[in-house]
């Protein structure tokens, strides 16, 4: 199934933590917290401004973003857990 995100909307993929501390320390999973790092896996067409013409969106398919800890919506598609969120929820672009 493919999913495509509607209009400022972006589908963004978590990537997974250390378990490991720099000291070496090994976090147990029931102590981790949700990465709020991910990939961009689809993005929208873009916001509607109020001329009716369409602004495309900053991030692309591809960009590795950090965004809030409680930004977005969890969906599951085919297995896979995303995170669906506008594009003015995510912090920055790492590059």
């Amino acid at each position: 199934m493919t999913v495509k995100p509607l209009q400022d909307r972006v589908l963004i993929k978590r990537v997974e933590e250390e378990t490991k501390t720099i000291g070496g320390i090994i976090i147990p999973d029931n102590h981790k917290e949700k990465p709020a790092q991910g990939e961009v896996v689809a993005v929208g067409t873009g916001y509607r401004l109020t001329d009716g013409t369409v602004k495309a969106l900053e991030v692309k398919k591809g960009d590795k973003v950090l965004f809030g800890k409680y930004s977005g919506t969890e969906v599951k598609v085919d297995g896979q857990t995303y995170v669906v969120m506008k594009e003015d929820e995510i912090l920055v672009v790492l590059q």
